[in-house]
């Protein structure tokens, strides 16, 4: 090669280094992370599977099913007994005799919490029970008492007398877990007693609607029958959660109670065996973009009052239907759940303040919250008329209120008939809604509805009542 080529090719060569330095310099720039996330898989659960196994209990129950039942008669009759078969259906005796009891049997988990024998299992482990037997990691067994129980929240207080050498598990913060994070869940799957399975934290806050105070931590840690009123466990070897439920048709999908959630109702059953709520007295509703647009209230933020009942704390704290209830002592309240959770969890006779979107500004109340109880609630009808818009509506009566669900001192119009493809049906407005308000204008007799209609004909706003759905707000134009 001529000492021209030479040169020509070096240079050559130099640049197209050059040039795959810098791709690969800015590469790595573009490529690398300002925060890299360090490997926390752990080589081994078995430590912390050691530590808390001891804690975890074994609970066997017996309860007494009046009767049998159809199901029970079919599986364990003898094949000698082939009777009429539509007996089981219409017939309460067999042969004059009344049908015979059985004992039930079932198995759940738990976990000691203190030195003294205490143990939280959930309510559906040992509701009914006759009889409850404990079995330690030492396979020694004791009879156990019921404490108190809470079917709210599906928890349960149990206590065993003269163990001991009692190791609890210790109780962490379940507001401090993040997603993502690494959980370990021991108990009795399918009666396989001290299983442990770990997983992660897949999801928090879910609503499995169980019941008013869904909360749930969901994990792909495996829980099956029997885990349930076990404990789940982070990596400090601290109780999080109450494994509880199982998603049905899931693999791998398992909910668990909050520790942050259990820890004040298992307070209120060790001292009183029993769990008491505040009551604020008033039916509310989440907001959607459409009501917060349609109040003026900028952001999501609250709840809607839609019944106020009357005599109770919120009736005389001077709470209105219609109102957004933002915040109680400071804390947001972003939905129905939140605001059900923070007064459940205040004591009885506090005197909470409430702060309340009202008119287009804020106002704070207070109002003395009372005991909350199981039994707390929640003539001829005038001429339709059929109005341009498509919709028929006639005044609330007693009558009408009771054959759509409405109270029959409801305010407001009832919608007695939809023309298909008209504007209110385009609106998603439907037969049995009660209208409250039109354009902001409460609306109480036909006269009133009359001329709202006549002076919006080109543009309309309802504010409607719906059961099962609470307020919502119709655009007709």
């Amino acid at each position: 090669m001529s000492k021209s080529k030479r040169i020509v090719a070096f240079v050559m060569s130099f640049l197209i280094t050059g040039v795959l330095l810098g791709y690969t310099t800015n590469s790595a720039t573009a490529l690398k992370d300002p925060a890299p996330i360090p490997a926390e898989i752990p080589k081994t659960f078995s430590g912390l599977a050691e530590q808390a196994r001891p804690a975890v209990v074994n609970i066997r129950t017996v309860k007494t099913v009046q009767g049998g039942g159809r199901v029970f008669r079919h599986f364990f009759r003898g094949p000698q007994d082939q009777t009429d078969p539509f007996r089981d259906f219409f017939g309460p005796f067999s042969n004059g005799q009344p049908p015979q009891d059985f004992k039930q049997r079932s198995l759940g988990s738990g976990f000691i919490i203190d030195r003294e024998g205490y143990i939280v299992t959930n309510n559906h482990v040992i509701d009914a029970a006759d009889q409850i037997t404990v079995k330690l990691s030492n396979n020694k067994e004791y009879d156990a008492k019921l404490v108190g129980r809470d079917p709210k929240t599906d928890l349960a207080l149990i206590k065993i007398k003269g163990a001991s050498d009692l190791k609890p598990l210790p109780m962490g913060d379940s507001e401090k877990l993040k997603v993502g994070s690494w959980v370990v869940a021991i108990g009795s799957p399918f009666g396989l007693e001290q299983t442990v399975t770990a997983g992660i934290v897949s999801a928090k806050g879910r609503i499995i609607g169980s019941g008013p105070f869904d909360d749930f931590i969901q994990t792909d840690a495996f829980i099956n029958p029997g885990n349930s009123g076990g404990p789940l466990i982070n990596m400090n070897g601290e109780v999080i959660g109450i494994n509880t439920a199982i998603a049905a048709g899931g693999q791998g999908i398992g909910f668990a109670i909050p520790m942050n959630l259990a820890k004040g109702i298992i307070d209120q059953l060790k001292s009183n065996g029993e769990v008491v709520r505040a009551w604020l007295g008033v039916g509310i509703q989440d907001l959607t973009p459409e009501l917060a647009e349609y109040y003026g209230l900028k952001g999501k933020t609250g709840v809607l009052v839609t019944q106020v009942y009357k005599g109770d704390p919120a009736d005389n704290a001077g709470i209105q239907p219609k109102d957004i209830i933002i915040s109680v002592d400071g804390k947001p309240v972003d939905s129905s759940k939140d605001l059900l959770r923070i007064i459940a969890n205040a004591h009885v006779g506090k005197k909470a303040a409430i702060t309340l979107f009202r008119d287009g500004k804020n106002e704070t109340v207070s109002a003395k919250l009372s005991k909350r109880t199981d039994s707390e609630r929640l003539a001829q009808s005038e001429p339709e008329v059929a109005e341009p818009f498509g919709l028929s509506v006639a005044e609330l009566t007693p009558e009408n209120a009771h054959q759509y669900g409405y109270d029959k001192n409801e305010k407001g119009l009832l919608v007695t008939d939809i023309k298909p493809g008209s504007k209110a049906d385009r609106a998603g407005i439907r037969k049995g809604d009660l209208i409250k308000e039109t354009n902001r204008t409460p609306v109480d007799s036909l006269t009133t509805f009359q001329k709202e209609m006549e002076r919006n004909a080109d543009k309309l706003q309802l504010l409607v009542k719906r059961q099962d759905q609470g307020y919502l707000v119709f655009k007709i134009s």
